[in-house]
């Protein structure tokens, strides 16, 4: 474990954002499934992207790493049993529950952290009645067995869309046709958006419906040379740094991703930040922030590193349907209500958010980063416009942005991580 001190400072220059980790997971696991020979370019090493790789060699998956990406080999036999460590890795957890019934690999998944905690009701309902049997103790480790069958799933559109991600990518390897039907409004609607991008990109189709999905069954993935493109919920951090007093250039997105964390920018202009494209090349400057109304419910990744810049800002935030960020690495909302206070934001807690009532400058003091990637970027941002900044769980980074500390000092930032 470790700690950061934070001094203030400003942040300026030209910043390349690190690849899509939600892409990257979803262009691994349709690499497998190929079975074929992938190349994947572009990824970075993260701890949850390596818990998806180790994943893929569990189940027999030939793994070559070079400087810029991956070789995938799913050309082997698969094994008639697997174990798989998930690390801390939610999405890793929920995309491969189906996928091992589809495949029929009988295995027992553990993880780490909050992970073996994190819901998987969703599962637990859908998926035994079509083949699979879970078994547990009420969380990890899970044994998954049997074989998942072609049918009806039903799914509630407010738990976390990874449910869905998990049988998009195994219903078009059954024999059958499959329906997902959503029983009410789906959150986080972007990241299923970039599941079904992803799988046309790997030759499988699955066609929106009123309430859901028709995946036609008995396809097959095509394998591919695939690019990963840069994170946009990654690059919310350095909007917050932007907007908050900073002038950056950040490198390496998309203007037409279909990542639901694209509405970053729209948020912080909305916010009061300074932005413009100049090419492919999305600057952030600062501005005269002011408080305003965030329904969380689409981009509840983003709500970290909007809260950090909304303490900075004039009048009051509200951030309202994000009740889901209790149940992450950390209880999101809590952690941020808990870190900006300790630095003399006015911030409360409601059932699904929070109320940030704006400050002119934070103050130096000792915040916990709660073992939270995140949080910790987001405090990060914070202190940019406090005191002497202590926090903790610093190398909580590296589960999605292992260089974040080295381009933070970088760009003129003051973190010395202890």
């Amino acid at each position: 474990m470790s700690n950061v001190i934070l001094s203030p400072s400003r942040l300026a220059g030209e910043v390349t954002v690190p690849p899509s980790k939600s892409v990257s997971h979803r262009a691994i696991l349709c690499a497998v499934l190929a079975r074929g020979r992938s190349r994947i370019r572009n990824l970075a090493f993260s701890r949850d992207i390596l818990a998806t790789l180790n994943a893929a060699r569990s189940l027999g998956v030939s793994v070559r790493r070079d400087e810029n990406g991956c070789v995938i080999d799913s050309s082997g036999e698969l094994p008639g049993r697997a174990d798989i460590d998930c690390g801390e890795s939610g999405s890793t957890l929920r995309f491969l529950i189906p996928v091992l019934g589809a495949l029929g690999v009988d295995a027992r998944l553990t993880g780490h952290g909050r992970l073996p905690g994190r819901p998987l009701g969703a599962y637990r309902d859908c998926l035994p009645p079509h083949g699979v049997r879970l078994e547990s103790a009420g969380g990890l480790p899970l044994r998954v067995g049997g074989k998942l069958e072609p049918g009806t799933y039903l799914l509630p559109g407010g738990v976390s869309s990874q449910f869905v991600t998990g049988l998009l990518l195994a219903l078009p390897l059954l024999g059958g046709d499959s329906e997902i039907r959503l029983t009410s409004p789906l959150e986080s609607a972007g990241y299923v958006s970039l599941t079904v991008a992803m799988l046309a990109d790997f030759g499988v189709r699955a066609d929106r419906t009123e309430d859901g999905w028709h995946i036609p069954g008995g396809q097959r993935y095509a394998p591919q040379e695939y690019e990963v493109e840069g994170d946009w919920s990654q690059a919310a951090f350095f909007l917050a740094a932007g907007a908050l007093g900073g002038d950056l250039s950040i490198r390496g997105l998309r203007r037409d991703s279909v990542q639901g964390d694209r509405m970053a920018e729209v948020l912080f202009t909305n916010l009061g930040a300074v932005t413009g494209w100049e090419n492919d090349v999305l600057r952030v400057r600062g501005g005269r922030l002011r408080g305003m109304e965030i329904d969380a419910a689409q981009i509840p990744d983003l709500v970290p590193a909007l809260a950090a810049a909304a303490a900075l800002a004039e009048g009051r935030t509200v951030i309202s349907r994000a009740g889901r960020l209790r149940l992450k690495e950390s209880d999101r909302l809590e952690a941020m209500e808990r870190g900006l206070s300790a630095l003399g934001g006015k911030i409360a807690q409601t059932p699904d958010g929070l109320v940030i009532d704006g400050v002119e400058r934070l103050r130096s003091g000792h915040a916990e980063g709660y073992n939270d990637h995140r949080v910790v970027m987001a405090l990060s941002a914070a202190a940019l416009r406090g005191g002497r900044t202590e926090l903790t769980d610093a190398q909580s980074v590296a589960k999605s942005y292992p260089d974040f500390f080295g381009e933070y000092n970088r760009l003129g930032g003051k973190a010395n991580v202890i």
